[in-house]
């Protein structure tokens, strides 16, 4: 405004200077005149001339003056109004200089920025802009200098007091000089366009993210104005198709046309149901025909958004997801489904139809599947057992211990295996028992879950009785139920690896019955078994519970004295000797009498093997048969280096 100021006032100086000169000419001429020979009339006519001059120039320069001030005034209003609009614009204004310099900014600009007047107005505007619009910046005073732009507009970024960008528009006039045309400075009006450009920003991200999640689910959307006249699809929807953007666009019912003749019937009536308003929205899955020729399969989910007075539609929008995958998979687990279910019904009556009884459980140890014969085996009805923790149904103890055998998942560090048992006991709810045999599986998925377990047991009480027989009659004389040899003789091993490994001393008693045969010639070979059943019975009720008694074969016994001390041997070999010669035995009405000869051995350490302890007792019952049967003779001791003949120990002894 100051340039304007003065370029006004030169302008008027310069008219009123004229006139002065003017003023003076005619002044100078009006003395000058006199002087110069001139006739009455020249004169009068020069001076006439003069005083018109003169007073025209002092009308003039009134006239002048008069525009001169009025000028001022107008000025001095012009800038004061600038002055006001600058500084209480509620948009920033700047004077800017050729060499970038601020000359002059208001309050708001300031403000926007975070400075002080006098602050912002010792700074350039490439201290102020943000390092990625410098550019834009520069170009713009280029052009100026250049005189290729007289205006410019567009946005930027500054940076605030504390660093923080800020984006703003620029609008901005170049001013110029009058006389020579070149640019002076520039005036610019700067908007703080941050808030919208965050706007534009999140709007653009959501529509960013909108997009991409229609890409990557396979999604279009579709959107019908009638006012428009039809329907328009996005990208994606009509690449799914395999047509090009804007290929499908316009008409509203070219989309039936394309879906299957077996889906457009029922899809139709969807159509009209919403149309009509009889539903909220419109959905449906059918097949389209994609461009090549094949079947895509179509959800189709949309909504009117819009009806004239009379109800009908002017606007909808809807989605359109690619389900072929699903559709696929859906016919995949189908057939899967029904294979499932043969192979479920297949080992369904498989399992009600096998001899074995089997129970399933699942993670929680509740029961999920009982077949008959574990109905019957447990006495509980697969109705009553359903759901029940496996515990209230089945019930397994361990058949020599009679503690519960638990069953439990496997560890996460145990590798899942069957467990066997071939001694379990299932004890009823009525406490009746049977034997079983059991298998338990657990049940993992292909995670390596845990899922549950099957138990698989038979009623083994028949084949469990039928072992023990066999066992019985492995281990024992089947006349006499006394033990038998080889069970007598893993017994006698035992006890000389404990003597030699612990010590302690038992006595080995060779029993061989006297004049046995003489009954076995009169009353045959019942009497005799029955008179081995006596004997037999006789050495149990001598011997203590602790001893051992066997029947090595024939008329020959063996006993291992277990407890007591060395002196026993004789006392017990004498009580046998005793209690079979006052047996009453009559068989068919005869009586008959037999006796008893015994020969004795120690079972220590250092006595040698089984078979050397049985020799030397052996060879002492041979020694009490030659000294008269009826009596008791000890080996000798394994250290006595000459050979004495053994001394029988007679009756009387």
């Amino acid at each position: 405004m100051s340039w304007l100021n003065w370029k006004g006032l030169r302008a008027d100086g310069h008219a009123a200077q004229a006139l002065l000169a003017v003023g003076g000419v005619a002044t100078v001429a009006s003395i000058l005149l006199p002087r110069l020979e001139f006739g009455a009339d020249a004169l009068k006519l020069c001076l006439q001339i003069s005083v018109a001059i003169t007073a025209a120039t002092l009308f003039l320069s009134a006239f002048f003056i008069h525009r001169i001030v009025d000028d001022r005034r107008q000025i001095a209003e012009s800038e004061q109004r600038f002055r006001r609009a600058m500084e209480d614009s509620a948009i920033g204004v700047a004077i800017v200089g050729l060499d970038g310099r601020i000359q002059q900014a208001n309050p708001a600009f300031a403000a926007m920025l975070g400075y002080t007047r006098a602050e912002i107005e010792a700074l350039t505007f490439p201290q102020i802009t943000h390092p990625d619009d410098l550019l834009i910046g520069r170009e713009t005073m280029l052009n100026v200098r250049e005189g290729k732009i007289s205006s410019y507009h567009f946005e930027k970024r500054y940076l605030r007091k504390d660093g923080t960008p800020v984006w703003a528009q620029l609008a901005g006039s170049v001013i110029l000089d009058e006389d020579t045309g070149k640019p002076l400075y520039l005036v610019s009006q700067i908007e703080d366009i941050d808030a919208r450009k965050q706007a534009e920003a999140r709007i653009a991200e959501a529509e960013t993210r909108w997009n991409f999640a229609l890409t990557s689910t396979g999604q279009g959307v579709w959107s019908l104005d009638m006012r428009k006249g039809g329907t328009t699809y996005s990208e994606t929807w009509v690449k799914m198709l395999g047509y090009a953007d804007g290929e499908l666009d316009g008409d509203p019912e070219r989309w039936l046309t394309m879906i299957h003749p077996d889906d457009r019937g029922r899809v139709a009536e969807a159509d009209r149901a919403h149309l009509a308003g009889e539903t909220p929205f419109f959905e449906a899955e059918f097949r389209m025909r994609h461009k090549d020729g094949h079947w895509v399969w179509i959800l189709d989910r949309g909504k009117t958004i819009e009806r004239d007075a009379e109800g009908r539609l002017i606007r909808a929008i809807g989605s359109l997801t690619d389900i072929t995958e699903r559709k696929e998979a859906e016919a995949r687990l189908m057939v899967s489904a029904a294979m499932l279910a043969d192979e479920k019904e297949r080992l369904r009556v498989t399992l009600q139809s096998i001899g074995d009884a089997v129970i399933c459980t699942d993670a929680a140890n509740r029961i999920t599947f009982m077949n008959p014969v574990a109905e019957r085996l447990t006495g509980i009805a697969v109705g009553e057992a359903l759901g029940k923790v496996l515990g209230h149904v089945y019930w397994a103890v361990d058949e020599e211990s009679g503690q519960r055998i638990g069953l439990t998942r496997p560890s996460a560090s145990e590798r899942p295996s069957c467990d066997q048992n071939t001694r379990a006991v299932l004890v009823r709810r009525d406490d009746t028992r049977c034997s079983i045999r059991q298998v338990v599986s657990p049940i993992m998925n292909d995670r390596d879950e845990f899922c549950g377990l099957v138990i698989v047991f038979q009623d083994f009480t028949d084949a469990r009785a039928l072992q023990r027989q066999l066992a019985y009659a492995a281990a024992h004389d089947a006349l006499t139920g006394l033990a038998n040899r080889s069970s007598f003789i893993r017994t006698m091993e035992e006890l000389v690896d404990q003597c030699r490994l612990n010590g302690g001393e038992h006595q080995f008693m060779f029993v061989d019955l006297d004049h046995f045969k003489a009954v076995n010639d009169t009353g045959g070979h019942a009497a005799g078994d029955a008179l081995l059943k006596r004997v037999a019975d006789t050495l149990r009720n001598v011997l203590g519970q602790e001893d051992v008694v066997a029947r090595l074969g024939g008329d020959e016994f063996a006993v291992i004295l277990k407890a007591g001390a060395a002196a026993r041997g004789p006392v017990a070999a004498r009580s046998i000797i005793d209690a079979i010669r006052n047996l009453n035995f009559n068989w068919d009405g005869r009586p008959h009498s037999i006796g008893a000869s015994i020969g004795l051995a120690p079972i220590r350490a250092g006595c040698g093997e089984v078979d050397e302890i049985i020799a030397r007792a052996d060879a002492a019952c041979y020694a009490a048969k030659a000294a008269g049967r009826g009596c008791v003779s000890a080996a000798p001791d394994e250290d006595v280096r000459d050979e004495m003949a053994q001394t029988p120990l007679a009756a009387a002894s």
